[in-house]
């Protein structure tokens, strides 16, 4: 299983739905941030050939198909490790499931972070989200009543959901204004596997920012490895985040 993957973006859900399930993976980088047109890969492939959306995560399973699409991606995991119990089977709560992931995905991802974190977004847009954020948070917020996860138990809608609101912070959004939604954050982020995931993602964003840096001022940088393999993706960067939550 190949999984191509930006540092901070979504793709961090599936690098978190992997350590809950003990899996394993290749991760190849892809740089979303420096070109929005560019998407060349460290062995020098073009990305837009493997998704001609050029966006994260998409995964390659062992047969060689690929599949793209968050919500999709973090299924197949899920059902290629059923031991984890990170999606129901089958039934009203699989339902449940692509519920709060399709609500993760077009609510809070698309129509909230990506306005409020992508700099060429228009100051209107990012008005309409703002504007969005009491009846988008609050129905999160009435959810999260007496439970501690999305569902009956940890899921990949819920490495899904720490994942978006690990950008808050970025968007000027204050999670202390939705008591329930800042509580399961903080105390998601605490679990080992989101925890690793994302001081390995923080990790990796600034190497790719420090990489930025250097190539500006015209000095060489290290050449990034074409895959790196699940905990390795590390760095003694400082960790000054400002993330797009974008593909």
């Amino acid at each position: 299983m190949q999984l191509y993957v930006a540092p901070l973006a979504c793709s961090a859900a599936t690098r978190i739905a992997l350590y809950e399930a003990g899996g394993t993976a290749e991760f190849v980088y892809v740089d979303i941030h420096t070109n929005p047109r560019v998407r060349v890969l460290p062995d020098g492939a073009d990305y837009f050939a493997v998704n001609p959306m050029g966006q994260v995560p998409a995964l390659r399973t062992a047969a060689g198909e690929i599949l793209t699409e968050n919500p999709v991606v973090l299924q197949y995991v899920a059902d290629s490790y059923p031991e984890a119990q990170l999606a129901p089977r089958s039934g009203i709560e699989r339902y449940r499931l692509q519920q709060w992931l399709n609500f993760i995905a077009t609510e809070l991802h698309k129509a909230t972070f990506i306005p409020l974190l992508d700099r060429s977004s228009p100051d209107g847009a990012k008005a309409f989200a703002r504007q969005k954020l009491p009846v988008r948070f609050g129905h999160l917020d009435g959810h999260l009543a007496g439970r501690a996860f999305l569902l009956n138990a940890f899921s990949v809608a819920d490495a899904y959901l720490v994942t978006v609101l690990n950008w808050a912070p970025y968007a000027g959004v204050d999670l202390a204004e939705w008591p329930r939604v800042n509580a399961y954050f903080r105390t998601l982020s605490q679990r080992p596997a989101v925890a690793r995931a994302l001081a390995e993602e923080a990790d990796a964003f600034a190497a790719e920012q420090g990489r930025r840096r250097a190539l500006r001022r015209g000095q060489p940088t290290r050449e990034l490895q074409s895959a790196i393999p699940l905990g390795e993706a590390r760095s003694e960067e400082c960790r000054s985040l400002a993330p797009l939550g974008s593909q």
